[in-house]
């Protein structure tokens, strides 16, 4: 089968089958040999490695996939694309194409069967309208992903790798960094896509920690705290974690345990690193407990 890379040979394809793009899948297929040299080499494929691809599309990404893996396994949720991935996937042994929806899969379950001690990486051109399900549903459960090499759109990977005080940076850039490295390997333009997206995308590499790189006694209730920070994230930490629901913090608390920790009272979520919020966290919790 000719590589589909290749502009016009996806679009033989796309012919052939009489094949629709569904919006609701938001698909958008690489036509850029250049891209896909760029995700392969950033995922670090190599001949040992078991590869987990989401969304294959009509192959373009798996087929280098399978020549640089040991195996593939290719999930696919429109169900119009399985024969498509039957011709293009013609002749290579080491690849398994799934018919189904990723968030819904046990891949717990997949993983103890596939992977069998081994870690597994994961390699994507995300729908971007459930980019952020995917990978946190990913890093969230205990599977054994060794990486994770996504197209996303380029908002968002600035946001995942965003640091404090910018207006990336945000619930979302805390909790994949609590779990991963990331690091954008590729910015790639509209062009690059049939049919073409109406925003930019980038390439970005998620290596997941062994361990996270803050402690914190209840990740949780962090999460909590985080994502009541950056609700509404003009309004002061103090003030923000106060008119949130369940949480139970009064101000006065919350301004103590800033002063405690060296901060502002009237400082703000986006201010805060990673470390400052798994300190806060603890302290509100202890203090919250005492208090009870």
């Amino acid at each position: 089968m000719a590589s589909l890379g290749n502009p016009q040979n996806t679009i033989a394809v796309i012919q052939k089958y009489n094949f629709h793009f569904q919006k609701k899948f938001g698909q958008n297929f690489l036509i850029d040999t250049h891209v896909l040299d760029k995700i392969i080499k950033a995922a670090e494929i190599g001949p040992d490695d078991f590869v987990l691809e989401i969304g294959p599309g009509i192959g373009t990404m798996t087929q280098r996939l399978c020549e640089s893996a040991g195996s593939v396994a290719a999930v696919e949720i429109d169900r119009n694309l399985i024969p498509i991935l039957e011709e293009t996937l013609h002749g290579y042994s080491n690849v398994e194409v799934i018919e189904s929806d990723i968030l819904k899969m046990d891949l717990t379950a997949f993983a103890l069967e596939r992977c069998a001690g081994k870690s597994m990486k994961v390699v994507a051109n995300l729908p971007y309208y459930i980019t952020t399900p995917i990978v946190m549903s990913l890093l969230e459960k205990p599977l054994p992903i060794h990486s994770i090499t996504v197209m996303v759109q380029k908002e968002v990977a600035d946001r995942m790798q965003a640091g404090p005080g910018g207006k990336e940076y945000g619930a979302l850039s805390l909790a994949v960094q609590y779990y991963a490295k990331p690091v954008i390997v590729a910015n790639v333009p509209p062009n690059c896509f049939m049919p073409r997206p109406t925003v930019g995308s980038a390439v970005i590499r998620l290596e997941r920690y062994e361990r996270p790189p803050v402690e914190v006694t209840d990740a949780a209730w962090m999460f909590r705290i985080i994502r009541a920070s950056f609700n509404q994230r003009r309004k002061t930490l103090a003030n923000a974690l106060y008119h949130a629901g369940g949480l139970c913090c009064s101000k006065e608390a919350v301004w103590d345990t800033l002063l405690a920790m060296g901060l502002s009272a009237d400082i703000r979520g986006e201010k805060l690193t990673l470390a400052e919020f798994a300190q806060l966290s603890d302290r509100l919790k202890a203090s919250l407990k005492q208090n009870a």
